[in-house]
């Protein structure tokens, strides 16, 4: 992925609740094609992501986290 196609969106999860939840989500989200690097910050609850758009929509990466077991939106902060 090139540093021209990256995009970054935030999601946000109000179901953090310890450390154990930030590494089962970033490791959920650095095996999907496209992302290249996904932070989680546990106490405002947000879930940066670098990734290609097209590789990665923003809508793949919310479903990756319900599936990690919590729920998340993109948003605009």
């Amino acid at each position: 992925m090139s540093t021209a196609t990256a995009r970054r969106t935030v999601l946000r999860s109000d179901e953090l609740t310890c450390p154990s939840c930030i590494a089962k989500i970033e490791r959920a989200l650095a095996v999907v094609p496209g992302v290249e690097r996904a932070e989680v910050r546990f106490n405002s609850g947000k879930i940066e992501v670098l990734h290609d758009p097209e590789l990665a929509p923003a809508d793949t990466l919310v479903e990756v986290v319900r599936q990690a077991g919590y729920e998340s939106r993109v948003s605009a902060f």
